[in-house]
């Protein structure tokens, strides 16, 4: 049965202290100021860290986008990885574009503050899997130089959807995504993450050395294998020697990553701060759940990531297309409706009853289109994805959710529209969520979107007798079979009049 992380204490991680001795409650010296977190920073005792010997750890996964996802998820099952089984898997962690998440890294030792919040209280957990943290604007050659060493058998990512470059009209790169076209007109000083993993590669086939592993962690449809395509073609562009060697040896293997990690606050700066007696930059507030479900193909060697919970399955797929379509997808509507109703959080908009039906009922459409899960009841997920988004510890803005519609909407909406309609279903759900969006790019002044202009061009628009037209009409945006089924966009203008 798949294992899901619901406890606030991942499996493997103790209660053992970063530094011997004990801190005092930080009750009463409010007024005073805070030592900044570091490696011997004294910690109070109901704080979890890293249960392994820190100073002997040593890099062996570098980390592309080390935002707050990846420091509240896959950091955090690297911990207690270690703790179960060390071994030389520290992580490396780099920005492509931000300096300043690296310089607070540095100022911390690598450690940092997750907060697993719920209705039942606070939890907070020290994580110490982060080594070092490099930035692709200060550090690239040292970045390029540290993919190209033996020592780094893993390559993992989080750069959300928009970052890859990945057009789904053809389904390989979009060249004219500005980081590709950069990378493609000059290889050997990347910008773009695919460019990053092409040099890395192109460096170890030069020197005679096996690939490293590359694990997507983003929410792309079987986010191995677009990776996989987007790197041999772009490696091809440069030399096909190189693209035939990454695709005889080289691993993608799919993920499915779970966590609902908002945005930090100032806020959550504070609760970290009254948690652990120090002052935490890069404190983060969660969500207790967790989960981790992974293709086992590895090159070179793993963590003992299964310590913390992850599942390792030779078919993410199910998984994946559970997650996207009923979690993300309904996250989707939630935050549109928030947007469109004023409701800043999406425990607010849950929390309305006509709302939370039209949640349910957007999942039991999405039940159509998912295959059978392993492990799961799917009944079961559906409940617990409800009770998750009404965690009244989460403050997950719907601002924060609705960014990059373009870029999500294609697999967690259009893709089960279009094979819900290629059966014959009833797909209205699915219009209703799309108008929903349409209504939000009409209503929203500015929106953050790598499509904004075009998306906003839509929908300043009059097509009083067809009002969804316009967006249609944006090219590759929307599957053909979407474009061309008259009946079916009938119902997303139906529902875009009505909003």
């Amino acid at each position: 049965m798949m294992r899901a992380v619901d406890r606030a204490v991942p499996a493997g991680l103790s209660l053992s202290r970063l530094e011997t001795g004990g801190c005092p409650s930080t009750a009463g010296i409010d007024d005073e100021k805070m030592p900044r977190l570091s490696a011997s920073t004294p910690l109070p005792t109901d704080v979890i860290t890293p249960g392994y010997d820190r100073a002997s750890l040593k890099p062996g996964i570098l980390h592309i986008g080390v935002g707050a996802f990846h420091r509240a998820h896959q950091a955090v099952y690297t911990d207690a990885a270690l703790a179960k089984e060390f071994g030389e898997w520290g992580i490396v962690g780099v920005s492509l574009r931000s300096v300043d998440i690296v310089h607070d890294l540095r100022a911390q030792d690598g450690l940092y503050t997750v907060i697993a919040r719920s209705g039942a209280g606070d939890s907070a957990q020290v994580v110490g899997s982060v080594v070092r943290g490099l930035s692709g604007t200060e550090d690239r050659e040292e970045i390029l130089s540290l993919m190209a060493d033996p020592a780094i058998r893993v390559v993992t990512i989080t750069v959300t959807e928009k970052a890859y470059g990945y057009d789904p009209a053809s389904g390989g790169l979009d060249r004219s995504h500005p980081s590709v076209a950069a990378d493609l007109a000059d290889p050997r000083a990347p910008v773009g993450v695919v460019g990053y993993l092409v040099e890395g590669l192109s460096r170890r086939h030069a020197a005679g050395l096996p690939p490293f592993t590359v694990l997507c962690c983003d929410n792309l449809p079987t986010n191995g294998r677009i990776v996989r395509r987007l790197v041999i073609e772009m490696a091809g562009a440069r030399d096909p020697a190189l693209a035939n060697w990454i695709s005889g040896q080289g691993a993608f293997p799919c993920s499915m990553v779970d966590r609902i990690v908002p945005a930090a606050t100032e806020e959550t700066r504070a609760r970290a701060e009254r948690l652990i007696g120090a002052e935490d930059e890069l404190a983060l507030d969660t969500e207790p759940f967790m989960q981790w479900v992974i293709e086992d193909h590895f090159i070179s060697g793993r963590p003992k990531w299964e310590a913390g919970g992850a599942l390792f399955v030779s078919d993410v797929e199910p998984y994946e297309k559970m997650k996207l379509r009923l979690l993300n997808g309904s996250h989707s509507l939630m935050a549109y409706l928030g947007q469109l109703h004023g409701l800043t959080y999406i425990r607010d908009v849950i929390a309305v009853p006509d709302y939370r039906e039209k949640v349910r009922r957007h999942m039991a459409a999405v039940l159509q289109t998912l295959d059978p899960v392993p492990g799961i009841d799917l009944e079961a997920y559906q409940a617990q994805l409800v009770e998750r988004f009404s965690n009244p510890g989460v403050a997950h803005s719907t601002r924060q959710v609705a960014m990059d519609g373009s870029q999500k909407l294609p697999q967690r909406i259009m893709l089960p529209a279009a094979e819900e309609l290629a059966k014959g279903g009833d797909a209205s759900a699915f219009a209703y969520v799309l108008a929903v969006w349409m209504a939000y790019l009409a209503k929203v002044a500015e929106i953050s979107d790598p499509r904004a202009a075009e998306l906003k061009a839509a929908a300043a628009k009059s097509a009083p007798d067809d009002p969804s037209a316009p967006f249609f009409e944006i090219p590759g945006l929307f599957p053909r079979a979407l474009v061309e089924n008259g009946a079916w966009r009938a119902l997303v203008n139906a529902e875009l009049e009505k909003l």
